[in-house]
């Protein structure tokens, strides 16, 4: 009897769970997507972001500039690691909206404007910058038309500069248009902002979830010219009478010394089909998938290309020749070496220690780290965890998954360090050695890009606490997973060289041509498959523009691991057939040589792309942020090529009978 009890206690366990289970899923949003819902005549204030130019690149604090303060004073959001290194400044705003209320408000009127404040809006107005706010985690979206085109923007200029004139005016007047979907309700009750981290959801009677959301923030920018002291007699949100965007320049606000200028804005609810889940669509919208399938298919021609090429060295060349090399007697094998060449001749040197093989071994480990966290961002990005409505969370994830894959590097790099001197003698300093190597690398760029961005005063500016909390988190985190890495790499075994290493080495026969310029045109096949993608990645980060075709980015990341496999073993395999055994190296850049198209890619983005990009430290920041990325590309694209050729080498070897 106890038997059946304890199988049926089992079973309702089992039952209860899978019930919490499906509520749990029922109950529960991705991180950032979940929803909130208003009732009408709820208030809700806007949020906004620092200002930000696609001339300058250099982000700026929103209350820099002569704007109406918040009535309770500026108080600033929580933001996540990934917000403050991008430069986001999150505050409050007066701009208040009552859901399904129109209105035309009245904000305040500033003091006349000083010698400095007209000097720093008629720069930050020449420099194209943009005011960034959001409404229940929206940006504000503006449409203009150019040439016949409908061309969409996130938020809204200071101010503009009309053609052939030297006068400059303010954007004052801000015509809003909040789409509202009519939500029923569905048996649950969210409870929470949407923007402030986790909601709670619990279960609620229909009546009580129902209300409305919002789908949709629109604006349009106006330029007003208002009578000061009639303005200066009303109170913050007084109601105004509407009015429509004058196009005269006298009837609009101009910049300069001794004006008071009036801020006001208006709001017009519309109820839409939109639904809460579709809301980013619009944001979202990337253009020009038909130019992204073409350099998927552009990738698979040149993946199959190689593979063919592969395929012949594995099935033709190589098996024929082991082949035919088993099938002789000892006396023969020996008359058959003295007239031998290529990579037969080379079997006492193949896997003798490289140059500088501890810098090698560091390298890798470095390449597996970041490869692990590319791979499983981009993964969890594709699937739609990495959602747009949490912003910094790309960026965020991305280091915290970094940090936490030291313990893989630590490993690969000292058992490599093992296998190529046989010992293990110096696996501490290997181990602390790839802890260092590539965030030291970013440390001393970011320091020098700080110290630009703290001269400018930008809010792009890493403070000195988010330094030391970057710090904390490497020494406690990484470095640790790191040397715990490299300890289990001394607890693996070696890997076994399949032939013995001659005492004297080899000489090389001289070539027509240095077998570098044959490594560095490697690594345009795999910059073929990248940089179209490549593009689409370097306009979103300095155009401004979202970038959300991860499907894409993890088939274009598939295509090139391939394709950098493939090149790596062909590159290895011709330089064996010339009896060259210094291979090491050769294979590591034979596919991280695409870090130097990357770069100059870079460098022709700026030059041609990017030519409203203003002033050397502008460029300064840019190249800075573009040589970081090239050798992150550079180190995880060399260890695909060198571990692949490692163990390509070892397989072809380990084919051979040496006495």
């Amino acid at each position: 009897m106890a038997l059946p009890l304890i199988s049926r206690r089992k079973s309702h366990i089992a039952f209860v769970f899978l019930v919490l289970i499906f509520q749990a899923c029922n109950g529960f949003y991705l991180p950032g997507s979940y929803m909130h819902t208003y009732s009408t005549g709820d208030e809700i204030y806007a949020k906004v972001n620092s200002l930000t130019s696609i001339e300058t690149e250099l982000p700026f604090n929103y209350y820099s500039l002569p704007y109406c303060q918040p009535q309770g004073g500026i108080k600033k959001s929580a933001e996540n690691l990934g917000e403050l290194l991008m430069g986001d400044q999150i505050d409050n705003s007066p701009y208040r909206f009552r859901m399904n209320v129109n209105e035309s408000v009245y904000l305040c009127t500033t003091p006349p404007l000083n010698e400095n404040q007209v000097k720093l809006l008629k720069q930050r107005t020449r420099d194209l910058y943009q005011v960034n706010m959001n409404l229940d985690n929206l940006p504000a979206m503006r449409y203009t038309n150019q040439n016949g085109v409908k061309i969409q923007w996130t938020g809204y200029p200071v101010g503009y500069t009309p053609p052939n004139s030297n006068d400059d005016y303010i954007i004052n007047h801000l015509k809003f248009r909040v789409l509202i979907h009519e939500y029923e309700g569905a048996g649950v009750e969210i409870i929470g902002t949407g923007e402030e981290g986790m909601g709670v959801i619990s279960e609620a009677d229909k009546k009580k979830a129902a209300g409305y959301e919002i789908v949709g923030f629109e604006v349009v920018p106006c330029s007003v010219k208002y009578d000061p002291e009639k303005m200066s007699k009303l109170h913050i949100y007084d109601n105004m009478t509407s009015l429509s965007c004058p196009q005269e320049l006298d009837k609009s606000q101009i910049i300069r010394e001794k004006e008071r200028v009036s801020f006001t804005y208006e709001v017009e609810f519309v109820k839409s089909d939109i639904r809460w889940p579709s809301r980013w669509d619009a944001y979202l919208k990337m253009e020009g998938a038909r130019v992204h399938w073409f350099s998927i298919l552009n990738s698979l021609m040149v993946i199959f290309f190689l593979a063919g090429i592969v395929f012949v060295i594995f099935l033709r060349t190589v098996r024929r020749d082991l082949t035919r090399y088993e099938e002789l007697d000892k006396e023969a094998q020996a008359q058959m070496n003295e007239e031998l060449s290529g990579w037969k001749l080379v079997v006492g040197d193949v896997f003798r220690e490289p140059n500088h093989s501890k810098l090698l071994c560091v390298m890798v480990g470095n390449g597996v780290q970041i490869t692990g966290m590319a791979v499983v961002t981009i993964v969890f990005a594709a699937l739609g965890f990495m959602s747009p409505a949490s912003r910094g969370m790309l960026l965020t994830g991305m280091i915290l998954l970094y940090l936490f894959l030291g313990i893989f590097a630590g490993y690969v790099g000292v058992r490599m360090w093992i296998t190529i001197k046989g010992s293990y003698e110096g696996w501490r300093a290997v181990s602390w050695s790839v802890a260092c190597f590539f965030p030291g690398i970013v440390f001393v760029i970011l320091t020098v890009l700080n110290f630009i961005l703290w001269g400018s005063k930008s809010t792009g500016a890493i403070p000195i606490s988010l330094f030391f909390i970057l710090f904390s988190l490497w020494f406690c985190i990484s470095v640790p997973l790191t040397l715990l890495g490299g300890l289990l790499g001394t607890r693996a075994d070696p890997i076994q060289y399949p032939v013995r290493t001659n005492q004297i080495p080899r000489e090389i026969p001289a070539r027509k041509y240095p077998s570098w310029l044959l490594v560095l045109g490697a690594g345009t096949l795999p910059f073929g498959t990248l940089f179209i993608e490549l593009f689409f990645i370097l306009s979103s980060i300095w155009l401004g523009r979202f970038y959300y075709v991860f499907g894409f980015l993890l088939i274009v990341l598939t295509l090139l691991v391939t394709v950098c496999a493939e090149v790596s073993v062909v590159l290895t395999y011709m330089h064996l057939c010339v009896e060259d055994w210094m291979w090491w190296w050769k294979a590591f850049y034979a596919s991280g040589s695409v870090a130097l198209y990357v770069f100059l890619y870079s460098i022709n983005y700026l030059v041609f792309d990017l030519q409203s990009l203003s002033g050397p430290v502008s460029a300064t920041l840019y190249l800075g942020y573009s040589l970081i990325m090239a050798i992150a590309i550079m180190l995880s694209t060399g260890t695909i090529g060198f571990l692949t050729s490692f163990y390509f080498v070892h397989y072809l070897f380990s084919s051979v009978k040496i006495d």
